[in-house]
């Protein structure tokens, strides 16, 4: 289905209208400063995905920024189900979500008592091409040169702006960013690497964001039986990686073939997606049948 973006359904602080109709103040702190969090929900034949892990990371982020939470749970879900509705058309969307402190005058100190900006869309999902996902992405390797808040999902993303256009740069399709020695995360994706057939991930710190879809890999490979760690990851272990994976609410779970411009993997596989992401992106299209509201 091909829309303009302009006549997207579009939430505003109450108003539900046209996302090409929506405006936020000039004084908005999102506008001035980012001064807010954004999630990014999909929806799988009209029906939320992962909703509550997505909704439980919202409210860490505005707990961390000390922006009240606008809205009660049931709220929320009544909101995303309406925009839904709006698109009766398309199966599959993704509701974009942001939240900000809202307006006041031009001042870096929090203001107090004023009412936080609630902006909502949803769009057709749009999902990596089924070329892609055969031969597996490109990626390349930068170091992370973002804030040390990575665990709140910051509407202020220049620095992964910066980092994804250096794979742009290079023809790729994501940057896998290295602080200090070791993996952090994609520019807007986690990263696992598979070694001797279990899955390996960096654990959860303000470095880096845990995404929604690392609990669910973790339900998956409990279910397939597949060992699943969270520890440190060398930069090193990368490119002696079995196989190397990164996921993410669009990308779902993607497996990377080449990185740096080599490729990734050992033997007939090298260069090849490799078994333990073949069983968990079969997992992963089961689960999206199974779950939802």
């Amino acid at each position: 289905m091909t829309m303009s973006w302009t006549d997207l359904p579009c939430y505003l602080n109450g108003h539900l209208g046209r996302l090409g109709d929506a405006k936020v103040p000039v004084m908005d702190r999102g506008f001035l400063f980012g001064d807010g969090v954004y999630e990014a929900i999909p929806v799988y034949g009209r029906r939320l995905f992962r909703v509550e892990s997505h909704l439980d990371r919202l409210s860490h982020g505005l707990k961390a920024l000390r922006i009240e939470d606008p809205y009660e749970r049931e709220a929320w879900l009544d909101l995303f189900h309406s925009l839904v509705a709006h698109l009766p058309e398309v199966e599959d969307q993704t509701i974009y979500l942001q939240v900000t402190r809202g307006v006041a005058p031009r001042e870096h100190a929090m203001p107090q008592d004023i009412e936080p900006t609630v902006l909502a869309y949803t769009q057709p999902l749009v999902a990596i091409s089924a070329e892609l996902r055969h031969h597996g992405l490109s990626c390349v390797t930068a170091r992370d040169f973002r804030w040390q808040r990575g665990d709140i999902k910051s509407i202020s993303l220049l620095g992964n702006v910066l980092a994804r256009q250096m794979s742009v740069d290079q023809g790729a399709d994501e940057t896998l960013l290295i602080r200090d020695g070791f993996l952090t995360e994609g520019s807007a994706s986690n990263v696992w690497i598979v070694r001797d057939g279990a899955l390996l991930t960096p654990p959860p710190g303000e470095l880096l964001l845990e995404g929604v879809r690392v609990g669910l890999l973790r339900e998956l490979c409990e279910e397939l039986g597949i060992a699943c760690n969270l520890r440190p990851i060398a930069e090193t272990e990368l490119t002696t990686a079995d196989e190397i994976l990164v996921t993410s609410a669009s990308k779902e779970v993607a497996a990377v073939t080449r990185l740096d411009r080599g490729p990734v993997g050992h033997g007939a596989l090298r260069g090849k997606p490799g078994p333990v992401y073949s069983k968990l992106y079969e997992a992963y299209q089961r689960a999206k049948l199974l779950q939802g509201s």
